[in-house]
């Protein structure tokens, strides 16, 4: 029965297992010989000892830290959260470098689009201090878990010489994790500024090919009227594939025409004539494009209406002299109608079945060219690299939420939506935000969902920063926020932690669309739920004593759980060392007076009770047998069998009935 330890997926050793799947031939005794993969590789090695590369000072060091693994765990949080039982939506408060490494095996392939906000280098305090040898311990003691002598962040002054590099080094790491978790078709959005830009793009190329670069997004946001020589007004949104040949066209069905079909249904309702129907639209649109109240911009010319709704007369003339050259006799004048100089741009049979279906928009004789009609309802959207929104709408949009303004430039809910449409058509995508700050894309997802009846989930990871410590080192304007944070938390009785507003955010989004929505159709099926897990340290204690105490921590390891841990603590510890998706049911079973967990239908059964017989062998074999899963995993805790001797036959018993000696797992 082999152990399990306290570790998350190791990266590089399953790297290495992929490179001897690829080349068993260049392995000796486990170890790579190098000169032999040269040889294997050939003509693709860089013989070349100058190249172009990006680097800067602690990037081998921050590739390091990628690779290490975690010994930490995401311990539940059920008081909370939201909807437990029936949510499949995450939000996990910790460090997210450690938190990305604990998702590795669970959601690895898995996550069908990223978005990240992260902190913009602004020459502030943004980034704690990673730590190769323990990154956990150095999380739990910025956060007070273990002591209070460590540092929340670090500064990242212009003037520490290290500008650029402590961003770099915040970032690598992460992003070559988050790559990891993508699904084939998946793809990254990274929100920027203009400082960064340059770095981030440089990076993503090293990380994801430059091959999968998709594009960028130039966000105009608002105005910089405090400008020295050039204002910035926008950000950019640089946009990557894991592999860029599982990408498709992005085009939806155009949001914008949908307005303007709603406008013409609720005409519809007023006027029983289609003239008039189409002259009230018109005058609709035409004040919308006057005071810029709404942007129809791409989809105005949809301004005609027949009896079968909306449309625009499709341009008839084929771009270059064609092969479209036929004779289209006009209904009533039984004359043939003008051509286009350069032909038609569709062949005769396309013409006379729009015809046939009432798609043909004909002129008062032969001497106007038909055309066409193309109906609002085929209109398309392509995902465009300029994108317009004042951020101050969504700053408003959050205080009408919280019921105070207590968050600075949160990002666009109308924005997430939109980069979202174009991505995630399936019921099963999951979009992940590891750096979710105020959970507008959680908010987004909700709305999203709701108007497109689907059921995306959304993974949120968030530092629990502590906003009375960031406050000492804020700058003037960041206090006057933080402050207004402070306020509100201390109104709803929650810690002073960002964390916090984020999980409120959600809950309070999700009550405002289900009140908003509450005639709709289905709206009781729509996940507005959440559950929150916490980063901590290994609910395994870890076996590393002196000669000294050996003695003692042998004494010690005759239970090896950390105390204060709960079973349902290490219940999901094992979930996630096993891989196992978070939101996956977990039923409680009674077996001989012991408790069993049974999770996903039978996948994995766990018992961490003591004195275990082969009485309660048999019943777990009698659980495997009713649910039938695929494949079974089985885990007991090291020390609680009755005796070895129980144990040993235990392993034997479970063997029999087709569960396979790997899959039996002590802890």
């Amino acid at each position: 029965m082999e152990k399990m330890d306290g570790y998350s997926l190791n990266i590089v050793k399953e790297n290495i297992g992929k490179l001897k799947e690829i080349f068993p031939e260049v392995f000796c005794e486990d170890k790579v010989d190098f000169e032999r993969l040269q040889e294997v590789l050939g003509e693709y090695i860089e013989d070349k000892e100058e190249r172009y590369r990006f680097e800067w000072h602690g990037k081998s060091k921050a590739i390091r830290i990628a690779q290490t693994p975690s010994r930490g765990t995401l311990r539940p949080c059920k008081e909370e959260s939201k909807n437990w039982d029936t949510t499949e939506n995450l939000y996990i408060e910790g460090d997210n470098l450690e938190v990305l490494k604990l998702l590795q095996k669970s959601y690895q392939n898995k996550i069908k689009m990223i978005y990240i906000d992260p902190p913009y280098n602004t020459g502030n305090d943004f980034v704690y201090k990673d730590d190769y040898k323990d990154n956990l311990k150095n999380y739990l003691k910025i956060t007070g878990q273990v002591d209070e002598e460590g540092n929340k962040t670090s500064t990242n002054s212009e003037k520490s010489g290290r500008y650029h590099t402590d961003w770099l080094n915040m970032m690598y790491p992460r992003l070559r994790l988050a790559r990891n978790l993508l699904k084939e078709d998946g793809v990254i959005f990274i929100s920027i500024d203009n400082k960064e830009v340059d770095n981030l793009r440089k990076m993503c190329h090293e990380i994801f090919g430059e091959g999968n670069y998709v594009g960028e997004i130039i966000w105009e946001t608002a105005t910089d009227n405090n400008a020295t020589q050039i204002a910035m007004v926008h950000e950019y949104i640089l946009c990557y594939a894991k592999n860029s040949d599982y990408q498709n066209n992005w085009i939806v069905e155009s949001e914008k025409a949908e307005v303007i079909n709603n406008k013409y249904l609720e005409l519809k309702h007023i006027y029983a004539d289609t003239e008039e129907i189409q002259r009230d639209l018109r005058k609709w649109i035409n004040s919308n494009k006057k005071n810029n109240k709404l942007d129809l911009s791409g989809v105005e010319h949809y301004n005609y209406v027949d009896e079968k709704g909306v449309f625009y007369p499709g341009n008839p003339s084929n771009t270059s002299p064609g092969d479209y050259y036929y004779d289209i006799i006009h209904p009533i004048t039984k004359k043939v109608c003008s051509k286009p100089e350069n032909g038609y741009r569709w062949p005769e049979n396309t013409f006379w079945d729009a015809e046939r279906k009432g798609d043909v928009l004909w002129g008062e004789d032969e001497s106007t060219i038909p055309k066409i009609k193309k109906r609002i309802n085929t209109a398309t959207e392509l995902l465009k690299s300029y994108y317009y929104e004042d951020n101050r709408i969504s700053t408003k949009y959050l205080s009408e939420i919280m019921g105070e303004k207590v968050f600075d430039n949160p990002k666009s809910v109308n924005l997430l939506k939109k980069l979202i449409r174009f991505i995630s058509f399936d019921d099963d995508d999951i979009i992940l935000d590891f750096f979710s700050g105020s959970a507008s894309t959680a908010d987004a997802i909700i709305r999203l969902n709701l108007e497109s009846n689907k059921y995306r989930k959304f993974i949120l990871i968030q530092l629990p920063e502590d906003l009375d410590e960031s406050s000492k080192y804020a700058s003037k304007k960041a206090k006057t926020t933080i402050k207004k944070s402070i306020e509100f938390l201390d109104k709803i009785n929650k810690s002073h932690y960002l964390s916090e507003i984020g999980k409120e955010r959600i809950r309070r989004a999700g009550d405002k669309i289900i009140e908003e929505n509450k005639d709709k159709e289905g709206i009781e099926d729509l996940d507005i739920g959440f559950k929150v897990f916490k980063l901590d340290s290994s609910n395994i204690k870890p076996w590393n004593p002196s000669y000294e105490d050996i003695a003692n921590r042998l004494d010690e390891m005759v239970d090896n759980f950390v105390p204060g841990r709960t079973e349902e603590d290490v219940v999901y510890e094992i979930m996630l060392k096993y891989g196992i998706d978070l939101t996956y049911p977990i039923e409680i079973r009674e077996i001989s007076g012991k408790k069993v967990f049974s999770i996903g239908f039978g996948a994995l059964i766990i018992c961490l009770d003591n004195e275990i017989t082969l009485e309660v062998v048999n019943g777990i074999v009698d659980l495997k047998n009713e649910l039938n899963p695929e494949t079974t995993r089985i885990v007991f805790k090291d020390n609680g069998f009755k005796t070895d001797s129980v144990k040993t036959n235990a392993i034997e018993i479970l063997k029999r009935n087709n569960i396979n000696e790997n899959e039996i797992m002590s802890i």
